[in-house]
């Protein structure tokens, strides 16, 4: 007899909207100081924190959003990002010279940057000029990525992409002589881009495995790729898996699936709704009462979501939290060491890019701007 699926064991468990570990006296004393800081330092927020961070933010957003809105804020000496390191240091490229930028907790990672080092680009890139032209390649990294990944894309014709514009910057490198595109760090992204958005057939994006001699492929298969993938991912989005849309479905009839274009080919295939954090927040905002949910991306985005939205049932696609663990390390315990030092006169974990790194990644940060603006 087959064995029959208790989907009652799989039902995602209730989600709360609550201040994780802070206590009264930690957060009275974030609030104090913040106002006595209100003249010089900035907050800011990453969707994917905890909430007993996002409390304390002064403006709540993603990566890129979160820079340039720091930037602008000519009179903030200090831009205290609350994420991961990458962001910190895009924050610290398109910021002024005068200030300067504070990640609370130097060991907030990404393990999807991490996995595109830029001598393991570089390698890969002089082994691709051995079998090809690489005149004609276009490499394109998603934002979640180093400075030093963004530089090297500057200085090769290359560009910065997001989740919401990455089909437009793909449009721009074919419609720009490049002939194929090698694209960092997250695969996911790369082939949901390229199949589902621009209908390139699978047999030609190749999977560029950076551990493996050659990147794992043959000199055939890289002369025939139009789209070459650095093997990395998120860890989060990872976590959802092709059978979580139909359980869902089946515990929940009439539930909508929308994920993130982070997620792997198989989930992507079986969602009603894909698209950036953005897009998934202002299709809730947007849509009728009664509306149902299940949403795959980082767990404490979609509890923000169900707390905003109680006229919408909304719930993580998986049956447990996916939760992004080096972003989880900026603690307000960490925020109000930083604040405190501030008080001191004293400046903890600053993030400062080198000036060549700098000029490159700006390159390919103002090429991406460009063109979304000329898309749009």
């Amino acid at each position: 007899m087959a064995e029959v699926l208790d989907l009652t064991v799989l039902a995602p468990q209730e989600e709360v909207l609550i201040a994780e570990t802070t206590s009264p006296d930690i957060v009275a004393r974030i609030h104090a100081l913040k106002e006595e800081l209100r003249d010089r330092v900035v907050i800011l927020g990453h969707h994917y924190q905890r909430d007993d961070i996002v409390q304390f933010a002064d403006r709540t957003g993603d990566s890129f959003e979160l820079a340039r809105y720091a930037a602008n804020l000519k009179d903030r000496e200090f831009i205290i990002f609350c994420g991961v390191h990458f962001m910190a240091e895009t924050a610290d490229i398109v910021s002024g010279p005068d200030q300067k930028v504070i990640l609370p907790d130097l060991k907030a990672g990404c393990s999807m940057s991490d996995m595109a080092r830029l001598d393991q680009v570089l390698d890969a890139w002089d082994y691709l000029d051995n079998v090809i032209d690489t005149t004609k390649v276009c490499p394109i990294t998603y934002m979640n990525s180093s400075a030093a990944i963004k530089a090297f894309c500057g200085e090769h014709g290359g560009a910065v992409s997001t989740s919401s514009n990455n089909k437009a910057i793909f449009e721009w490198a074919f419609n720009n002589g490049f002939e194929k595109i090698f694209f960092f760090p997250d695969q996911h992204l790369g082939r949901n881009t390229a199949h589902f958005q621009l209908g390139i057939p699978l047999h030609d994006i190749s999977l560029f495995d950076q551990t493996q001699p050659g990147g794992g492929l043959h000199d055939e298969e890289l002369t025939s790729a139009r789209v070459l993938l650095w093997r990395g991912h998120c860890s989060v989005h990872q976590h959802f898996q092709a059978s979580h849309p139909n359980i869902m479905r089946a515990l929940y009839p009439g539930i909508q699936i929308m994920v993130h274009p982070e997620c792997n080919f198989e989930v992507v295939k079986n969602s009603d709704k894909v698209g950036s954090t953005a897009f998934i927040m202002k299709t809730v905002e947007e849509a009728p009462a009664g509306s149902l949910w299940a949403i795959g991306t980082e767990h404490h985005l979609v509890n923000r979501l169900k707390h905003d939205h109680p006229d919408q049932f909304v719930t993580t696609l998986a049956p447990y939290a996916c939760e992004c663990a080096t972003m989880y390390r900026i603690s307000p315990e960490a925020l109000l060491d930083i604040l405190e030092h501030l008080k001191q006169g004293e400046i903890k974990n600053q993030i400062s890019v080198p000036a060549e790194t700098a000029k490159w990644a700006n390159v390919a940060l103002q090429r991406m701007l460009d063109i979304t603006k000329r898309a749009s």
